[in-house]
């Protein structure tokens, strides 16, 4: 029995033993990476359009960050995109205070960005901004698909290495390659824009023989969930990351952005390996977060990875005060900008109206829009869903409100009969076909039954309201009894002119539009994307903002008024569709 006991006890320790050497040869080491996307200028906690403090901001995204790093010292700091559009904070250091460090870049490098992509409204503020911007940066900003046409190279970095705590992370960047469908060419002066799933499978090879511990994609682009099992790439699909996922081996993350969306998910790829997705939304609300542990053994030649994602709520945290004392300054310049009055309006205008009719808020900028260009015809929509301009002062911060992207102004040619086509489309997904009074005449999400879905008491409309174009300078009808495409009849023009449908006219649109965005010149009105380019006579050298603000200074005092030169027949189906319509929308009668 002593021997025995013996020999167990020796049995023991060698088992003992045996662990330790195992758990010493086994080692691991873990990574937290954390990625903000599509900022849009929401950096301090107030909303500088609005005037109202707001619960989710850079500010707050840091006191998270620093909480990461103080519990896990190896973490890596990564952005996707589209931050120098939304808020004044940034328009007022992208175009009015060009000679001061930029507010966006000062901040990034504050907070210890270690890289990130440009996305397609960074590509909007131009040369001037992104190519300062790089410069400024304390981190690469990158998009291998971005070619500069001379050299055959990319006009940003196309990936990054990062080392820390002995792990070995490349991040390969790509941004929307359907940028040509929506910005003017000056924009983007000397830069194509490649497909993604091509670009990416060119890199791949390179960036594996950098031998990284872990390889991320960074993609200004969105993760389409009906695409999952794509096998084909698109290159002027806007949100193409599936497609990279899948037939590009050798991500271990994707990162995505652009479509504004929310995604933690796990993925196979073609070669059977599982792929962490992740989008961290948009306006600094959520940061997309992925913990790695790497295993030091491997099993059939690969290293083991333990990949958790999560999405953080940034409003459970209150801003970071340093960060707040810090940019104070800013602050202070950027509330003296945006309160600044540049004129007076005789009453109160909304964006409301617009979905049921003609409205004093878009025929304001349909005015101005045909007095800039002198053209026949304007062509506009309500840009933000739900906003106002109050009667008596107006400040710079209510051109953001009317006016919410940095679009150019063109002047293009169209004939009467595309004129037609285009408020077809327009209409085609803006309004139902009607057969009866008691119909929904807004295209609004519906459920199974056909019913109004509802989210916190309100419906939602099923397209964008920026694509809700209407006419200004012609007179029409839109008669939603009839199908689509048979709707609109043009009766004259407002001045009383005949309108004719072969004769070329002159038309004001932005340059969204004049692009392609929304599809209106490419699917309604069947003009080829390369042909639009021909179509287009003037453009504006600035922002379509730029001006209306520099018109009502010059006029001073504003009288809003609906044109009325346009209407949804019949009437009385009309006015008892908007009567129970509007309530759903808004939550509130007229």
């Amino acid at each position: 029995m002593k021997s025995f006991r013996s020999f167990l006890n020796i049995s023991i320790r060698l088992l003992l033993i045996a662990i330790l050497v195992s758990c010493s040869v086994t080692g691991k080491k873990s990574i937290s990476i954390l990625e903000t996307t599509d900022i849009h200028g929401v950096i301090l906690p107030y909303d500088y359009i609005e005037k109202e403090k707001l619960n989710a901001s850079m500010a707050s995204s840091f006191t998270y960050i620093k909480k990461v790093r103080q519990e896990n010292k190896t973490s890596i700091l990564l952005d996707n995109g589209d931050n120098l559009q939304g808020q004044p904070e940034v328009y007022y250091y992208n175009f009015i205070d060009t000679v001061s460090p930029h507010f966006l870049g000062e901040v990034m490098n504050y907070m210890g960005y270690d890289a990130g992509t440009v996305g397609n409204h960074d590509v909007e503020a131009g040369h001037a901004v992104y190519d300062r911007m790089v410069k400024e940066y304390n981190f690469p900003l990158m998009a291998a698909n971005a070619v500069d046409i001379k050299t055959g190279k990319p006009y940003f970095k196309p990936y990054s290495i990062i080392v820390k705590n002995g792990i070995k992370v490349a991040v390969f960047g790509l941004v929307t390659p359907a940028i040509p469908n929506w910005l003017p060419q000056e924009l983007y002066k000397g830069i194509e824009f490649k497909d993604m799933v091509e670009t990416a499978k060119l890199w791949m090879p390179v960036i594996l023989n950098e031998k990284p511990d872990l390889v991320i994609g960074l993609f200004h682009s969105g993760w389409d969930r009906s695409r999952l099992d794509s096998q084909r790439s698109d290159p002027s699909y806007e949100n193409g990351s599936s497609a990279v996922a899948y037939n590009v081996p050798g991500f271990n993350i994707i990162f995505n952005g652009h479509d504004h969306k929310i995604a933690n998910e796990k993925f196979v790829n073609s070669a059977g390996d599982t792929v962490l997705i992740l989008n961290g939304g948009s306006r600094s609300e959520k940061i997309a977060q992925a913990d790695v542990t790497i295993f030091s053994h491997k099993v059939k030649g690969k290293k083991q990875i333990k990949l958790t994602g999560q999405i953080i709520n940034v409003p459970d945290f209150k801003p970071d005060a340093e960060f707040i004392a810090k940019f104070a300054a800013q602050d202070k310049k950027i509330s003296e900008y945006v309160n600044r009055v540049i004129g007076t309006s005789s009453a109160t205008v909304s964006s409301r109206d617009a979905y049921f009719g003609p409205s004093a808020f878009i025929d304001m900028i349909q005015s101005i829009q045909l007095k800039i260009t002198g053209a026949d015809v304007s062509f506009a929509a309500p840009l933000s869903f739900d906003v106002k301009i109050l009667e008596g002062q107006i400040t710079v911060s209510d051109m953001f409100k009317l006016y919410r992207f940095e679009n150019m102004l063109y002047t293009m040619s169209l004939s009467g009969e595309e004129i037609r086509k285009y408020l077809e489309f327009s209409y085609s997904g803006w309004l139902n076909t009607m057969k009866q009074s008691g119909d929904l005449m807004l295209k609004l999400r519906i459920d199974k039954e056909g019913k109004p879905v509802i989210n916190n008491g309100k419906a939602w409309l099923k397209n964008q309201p920026y694509n809700f174009d209407s006419a200004a300078g012609i007179d029409y009808t839109v008669d939603v009894s009839k199908p689509e495409g048979s709707r609109v009849i043009i009766k004259s023009f407002s001045d009383g002119r005949k309108f004719e449908v072969n004769k070329m006219y002159k038309v004001a649109v932005n340059s969204y539009r004049g692009n392609g965005g929304g599809g209106h010149f490419t699917e309604g009105v069947g003009i080829k994307k390369d042909e639009l380019r021909s179509r287009v006579l003037t453009s504006t050298d600035r922002d379509l903002r730029y001006y209306i603000l520099k018109s009502i200074e010059a006029e001073k005092t504003i009288k809003p008024v609906t044109l009325n030169n346009w209407k949804i027949i019949p009437e009385k189906w009309v006015q008892s569709a908007s009567s129970r319509e509007y309530p759903l929308l808004f939550g509130t009668d007229k």
